[in-house]
């Protein structure tokens, strides 16, 4: 009789035992797993997956609207702010040139601005897109920039804030109309615009860690120039 009673209780602790040992693996696997994810996203950028802020840029954009945006600029010879049919670029810049700067008062930060999106670009300041408009031409200007460096504080821009631009055709001031979050996947930052536009993109949230999913996003509408 006293082994009959013994056994229920030994097979209660061999199942608890058991039970005990597959959540641990469970939870070791799971760790690992995020673990290598993280690892794989920091090493793979050298910058914490920051790369990823020119990643809605770059050429992982769609054909369809990555046609819209080229059909745009190849036209930019021709642009200009309105009223004056001279070109504010006779001469387009090549990759990796210094275009200029952004001021943003609100930060009281000039960063400079380098055409192209691609590490080389973001590493020295503030890449533009080179298959959108410059800078005081009609259509959409696209500047990208790291979360963790140039842009670590453009978190506290937002609507009503001006962005001014600086470059060989003059002086732009644009004012934030529109703060936006989306997918780090969303194309519809560098659509075309009906008139002069500055986007701004950088990672988001500002504090995550690894390769963000979304970005954050400034979209501002000329208020003025000076032209030089």
């Amino acid at each position: 009789m006293k082994l009959s009673k013994k056994a229920p209780k030994w097979n209660k602790f061999v199942f608890f035992r058991i039970f005990s040992f597959i959540i641990i693996i469970s939870g070791l696997s799971f760790t690992a797993d995020n673990l290598f994810k993280f690892s794989k996203g920091f090493f793979a950028t050298g910058n914490d997956g920051y790369i990823s802020a020119a990643d809605t840029l770059d050429m992982e954009t769609n054909d369809e609207t990555k046609n819209k945006v080229i059909s745009k600029a190849s036209d930019d010879d021709s642009k200009n702010t309105g009223s004056d049919d001279t070109a504010l670029y006779p001469v387009r810049p090549t990759m990796g040139e210094n275009i200029g700067e952004l001021y943003i008062p609100k930060k009281d930060a000039t960063l400079p601005i380098y055409e192209g999106t691609n590490e080389d670009e973001l590493e020295k300041g503030v890449g533009h897109f080179a298959e959108s408009v410059l800078p005081g031409e009609n259509d959409n200007t696209v500047l990208a920039g790291h979360r963790d460096t140039v842009f670590r504080k453009l978190g506290k821009v937002g609507k009503g804030d001006l962005l001014i631009v600086r470059t060989s055709a003059g002086e732009f001031k644009y004012k934030v109309k529109k703060v936006r979050i989306v997918d780090k996947e969303d194309r519809t930052v560098i659509v075309p615009k009906p008139g002069a536009t500055l986007t701004v993109s950088t990672c988001y949230p500002f504090d995550y860690i690894g390769s963000a999913p979304k970005r954050y996003i400034l979209v501002a509408y000329l208020a003025d120039e000076t032209l030089n």
